[in-house]
């Protein structure tokens, strides 16, 4: 699978419905092993394999089609996981109602297993940022 912005998510950006500076967005962790992309999928209550809970993503920009935020990092996760993903959503507080907005399984860094050690996601300072639509 290469990195995609969830079909959904597309939808919600082109009508407007997804606003990606002003509402709470997260990343999470994801074991391959356990959760496979699905272009169906459209809320966090479909993803597995998920290490831990989401950090939230800050100083988000949105300019020219590109999607850009501070770099995240994660604390002290789990030791010993496969992680081979990252899964970008909009958190509204229930898992049945969080948009997935991005899948990125391609990327510097990944895949990677976790050793107990805080894991910082540090986002492509290139032209695409974490993703260009």
């Amino acid at each position: 699978m290469a990195n995609a912005i969830y079909p959904k998510a597309k939808e919600s950006l082109l009508k407007g419905e997804l606003d990606l500076e002003d509402n709470t967005i997260k990343v999470v962790l994801v074991d391959t092993g356990t959760y496979t992309y699905n272009a169906a999928h459209d809320f966090y209550n479909d993803l597995s394999g998920v290490l831990g809970s989401g950090v939230a993503l800050s100083s988000k920009t949105v300019a020219l089609g590109v999607f850009d935020a501070a770099d995240v990092t994660f604390t002290t996760p789990t030791s010993g996981t496969s992680i081979e993903a990252l899964v970008i959503y909009k958190d509204t507080g229930n898992v049945a109602t969080s948009n997935l907005i991005a899948y990125i399984d391609a990327g510097t860094g990944l895949p990677f297993t976790t050793n107990g050690a805080d894991i910082d996601i540090v986002w492509d300072s290139g032209s695409n940022k974490i993703f260009a639509i």
